[in-house]
């Protein structure tokens, strides 16, 4: 972090965002602590790594920009148990309640880097993404940066419980993963007997 310096995590936070396997958790600590050291100063580390943030999510924002709507629809029509609909309500969900999905998202595991994609294919206003993703990444960057500056050599402890949340944050997606699953192939089943006329009393 001494080497890479403020500039460095930035960049470190903005492919975060893009590839969500590198750890926020560990890089924000290690951040303070530099900025505690001396290393650079505690609003260089906020700025840069909130400006991280930003960009990641603009990137992704794109991506979801470029799929859009028709192509997501498509999609789904050739992924067994999805169908377009299922697009058609998520798109309406996220026009609802896209502002507060994109501002607490930002303090989310996984779905800190997942949120900027439906935000892009719904085509929410850029200066209204912009100002969410900061407001919500400083609040997420500020608590991890000033946890590494507070606790020093012992930031370790930061990730320890920022792990549970992930595995929390896992279970939870795993779980709703697994009850779609099961309800639309019970569905197909009933479906598929309902039109079969062997399964029907004579």
């Amino acid at each position: 972090m001494e080497i890479i310096g403020p500039a460095g995590a930035g960049v470190a936070i903005a492919l975060e965002n893009v590839f969500p396997p590198l750890p926020s958790e560990v890089i924000l600590p290690m951040a303070g602590l530099s900025a505690s050291r001396g290393s650079f100063s505690l609003a260089e580390a906020l700025i840069w790594t909130t400006l991280g943030s930003l960009v990641g999510a603009f990137l992704l924002y794109g991506i979801g920009a470029w799929l859009g709507v028709d192509r997501l629809r498509a999609i789904a029509a050739k992924v067994p148990l999805l169908h377009p609909e299922d697009i058609d309500r998520t798109v309406a969900w996220f026009q609802r309640h896209g502002g507060k999905a994109v501002f607490f998202g930002r303090m989310v595991p996984i779905f800190r880097s997942l949120i900027s994609i439906p935000a892009g294919v719904t085509r929410m206003p850029l200066w209204k993404f912009g100002l969410l993703t900061v407001a919500g990444s400083a609040l997420w960057n500020t608590v991890f940066v000033l946890a590494g500056f507070s606790l020093g050599e012992a930031w370790p402890v930061v990730e320890r419980y920022a792990d549970i949340l992930q595995y929390v944050v896992i279970a939870a997606v795993v779980i709703g993963v697994a009850w779609f699953v099961y309800v639309r192939i019970r569905g197909l089943l009933a479906s598929r007997n309902g039109s079969d006329p062997a399964a029907s009393p004579d």
